[in-house]
């Protein structure tokens, strides 16, 4: 069994190597533009926009509202390098302190595992084909930044390493992150394209 699953994680190390250095070599033949954009408007719900209630508000208190950013449950448009390239990105859920999938494999000592769950839906004209956990990243309020680690959690399924999607697609599943026990969460952000695309949706936690 323990050989078993080390082969297992084995191969998913090596897929999302592969696609590493696939999206490398499409950054290297495409470009990747002057800078990164952050996206942190989610996209308005349907719910919002039924609602009649904001019209009684006073434009005065509309206008010093502070503006809307992406939180867990929202929702973020994307676009890849590629043209014709999106996603749709949404936050599902996040477990702190996660507990592991199986007695084979956990966080190093003073560090624990936080994992989130990811939506991804295609918007684009063409099919989606990554490795998503490559192109996401977590930060503390310190700044420190973590990236994720390979692992199942008893919270659900994980996220394949390996997403092909057509257009309409969907996918969900579960990135983990190891972060210090004392460190707070403070926004996940991800990125098409393995974190090579321009844009990146981030979320506050």
């Amino acid at each position: 069994m323990l050989r078993h699953t080390r082969i297992r994680h084995t191969r998913i190390r090596l897929a999302a190597t592969a696609a590493v250095a696939v999206a490398a070599i499409g950054l290297t033949a495409c470009g990747s533009g002057s800078g990164d954009e952050i996206v942190d408007k989610p996209k308005a719900k349907a719910s919002a926009k039924a609602d009649g209630g904001d019209a009684q508000e006073p434009a005065a208190e509309k206008s010093s509202a502070a503006p809307e950013v992406a939180k867990v449950g929202d929702t973020l448009a994307l676009k890849g390098m590629e043209s014709g390239s999106g996603l749709d990105v949404t936050v599902v859920k996040v477990a702190d302190n996660a507990k592991p999938g199986d007695e084979f494999f956990a966080p190093e000592s003073g560090n624990r595992w936080i994992g989130v769950q990811f939506q991804l839906v295609n918007t684009g004209s063409k099919v989606y084909s990554d490795a998503p956990m490559n192109g996401a990243k977590m930060a503390d309020g310190q700044g420190q930044q973590f990236g994720t680690t390979i692992a199942d959690i008893t919270a659900g399924p994980s996220m394949s390493s390996d997403v092909r999607l057509k257009p309409g697609a969907k996918a969900l599943g579960w990135i983990v992150f190891e972060v210090p026990k004392a460190s707070k969460p403070a926004t996940v952000t991800f990125a098409m394209d393995s974190g090579f695309a321009q844009q990146a949706g981030e979320w506050k936690l």
